[in-house]
């Protein structure tokens, strides 16, 4: 069985929300194949994590970039990688994408491209999201004391937010999003600094539920878009516990401070998260991540997140992070996926066609230039 050509990029504009570096380095079979699971753990015995829907996704989409038939087997796909090399692999993936946009999470950097260096392997624009827990980490490296982190750490998120086009938390994976929505008081805050500053060793990642309330309240109070992890992760993650409806009390507790909540990934609570965004004004949600992950399920998952997301509420992301092939594939999987759709409710009669062009732009680009003020007009 063939796989019919499709366009070499998609066929609209496409502003990528949410995503990360990748790997600036050569990389063995193993280090490469990490990067095609959430599992910290080596595939079970007698497989590889190709044997995935993302890896069946990855070899229908990439290897024709390369010069490759789809579907070739992965051996000789990384063969062909490693003979391109590093740097001119990234230009011809993500060359093909289309995205215009990069918003990069700079969380996580170590090895991987800057968010400027990824943008210009595709030709596209860099903007920063700055994440809350690497700030406060950074400022106590360096405070001292207690006293001094506390005075610091507003500055240090103040000074991100006049780069930066929104912030990012992983509060779901530090604590759990069934924290205590309500802004914490100083006098609590200072005891919960005392109290991890006096056992912190440099490079402790921080996950005392107090401080993490407070670096949210203070990312709020800057008003940029707030995004916060929801949904499946990596194996560190509680997934019960990252449900993103237990943010309904922050949701309606945060509004005043004109902050926009963006809820990232979502999925098995995707229908959850179309929720909060149907019935807040200022939830939006995407399922970047997810598509990538359930592969020729795309559509369904898609589908059942249109079912109550208001359109101009959804946004595109890949969170590619490692591969540049993660963002072609989270690039594919979405256009194809959402033409489909659109084209069947086209023709059901339920959508016109332009409402389905319309609908597209917005997911796919216009809605994220105006929400983090991309261009000048917009802000």
């Amino acid at each position: 069985m063939t796989t019919r050509e499709e366009p070499p990029t998609a066929p609209f504009a496409l502003v990528d929300q949410h995503c990360h570096g990748v790997a600036r380095s050569p990389l063995t079979t193993r280090q490469f194949t990490a990067y095609l699971t959430e599992s910290d753990s080596p595939a079970a015995p007698g497989t590889t994590f190709f044997d995935t829907q993302l890896g069946f996704a990855l070899r229908r989409w990439c290897p024709p970039l390369l010069g490759l038939p789809a579907h070739c087997p992965p051996a000789d796909y990384l063969a062909r990688r490693a003979e391109l090399g590093t740097a001119e692999t990234l230009r011809l993936l993500l060359g093909a994408t289309g995205i215009t946009d990069f918003l990069v999470d700079t969380g996580l950097s170590d090895g991987l491209t800057t968010p400027e260096e990824t943008a210009a392997a595709a030709g596209g624009r860099a903007h920063e999201i700055a994440r809350l827990e690497t700030l406060a980490e950074r400022t106590a490296d360096t405070a001292g004391t207690c006293r001094a982190f506390l005075r610091e750490l507003p500055g240090a998120v103040r000074e991100a937010a006049r780069t930066a086009v929104g912030f990012k938390s992983v509060v779901a994976y530090r604590h759990g999003l069934d924290f205590d929505p309500a802004r914490p008081a100083p006098e609590e805050v200072r005891r919960a600094a005392d109290g991890w500053l006096a056992t912190r060793k440099p490079g402790d990642r921080l996950r005392d539920p107090v401080l993490l309330r407070h670096l949210l309240w203070t990312a709020a109070d800057t008003a940029l878009p707030l995004q916060l992890h929801t949904g499946f992760g990596d194996s560190d993650l509680r997934l019960h516990r990252s449900d993103p409806l237990l943010l309904t009390d922050f949701v309606r507790a945060v509004a005043p401070t004109g902050c926009p909540l963006v809820l990232l990934h979502t999925y098995p609570y995707h229908r959850g998260a179309a929720y909060l965004a149907h019935a807040f004004p200022h939830v939006y949600t995407d399922v970047g991540l997810t598509l990538t992950h359930v592969g020729a399920r795309a559509g369904a998952v898609l589908a059942e997140t249109l079912e109550l997301a208001p359109f101009g509420k959804l946004m595109f992301s890949t969170d590619a992070y490692g591969l540049p092939e993660l963002y072609v594939t989270a690039t594919r999987l979405y256009t194809h996926a959402l033409t489909r759709l659109l084209d069947d409710w086209v023709r059901e009669g339920a959508w016109t066609a332009g409402d389905g062009r319309r609908v597209t732009e917005m997911i796919s680009a216009r809605t994220a230039r105006r929400l983090y003020r991309l261009d000048p007009a917009t802000g």
